[in-house]
């Protein structure tokens, strides 16, 4: 599970798809996410960093990823990409609204925290199809610090909204 070492095309398109978005939302964040970021505990924020690292490396310099002739195994890397299709529909539809918290972390067919779960599930679906073992714990990390984060946000978002704001 240690991965063949070299550039991973397919990596670099699910980085893309992934930062690609992240770059327009830091122009259009919803109103009241500084309040609400300036909460964030400092193990879940060092555990998301260590793994959005861990992720990115993995990502660009393991050939695994890369397309291979079509096999049951290939399922992951369509499950995966799903994934990531539907994470892109997700910033479509915050983008085409209000940019507000709830657009932001509101459910998307059921999936909850959608723009936290699809890109963590993404890397680690394709961690599994790539049968690289780092990719996997480095996502894992990345779920618990980024879904907590999330997790986190949503419920002050929620606190804000049912109290009046301060003045």
């Amino acid at each position: 599970m240690a991965g063949h070492f070299g550039f991973s095309y397919v990596g670099l398109m699910y980085l893309l798809m992934l930062f690609i978005p992240n770059v327009f939302w830091a122009a259009h964040q919803p109103a009241g996410y500084e309040r609400i970021k300036d909460k964030e505990k400092k193990i879940p924020v060092l555990l998301e960093r260590a793994g959005q690292v861990g992720v990115t490396a993995c990502a660009l310099v393991f050939t695994d990823f890369n397309l291979a002739p079509f096999s049951a195994w290939s399922v992951w890397l369509i499950v995966s990409f799903g994934c990531m299709l539907l994470y892109e529909v997700c910033w479509i539809r915050y983008f085409t609204g209000k940019h507000t918290l709830k657009d932001f972390y509101g459910p998307f067919l059921s999936i909850p925290l959608p723009l936290a779960v699809l890109p963590v599930a993404a890397f680690l679906l394709l961690g599994v199809y790539g049968k690289v073992g780092c990719m996997m714990l480095f996502a894992v990390l990345l779920g618990i610090g980024h879904i907590g984060i999330h997790a986190n946000h949503h419920k002050e978002a929620l606190r804000m909204a049912s109290t009046p704001e301060e003045e």
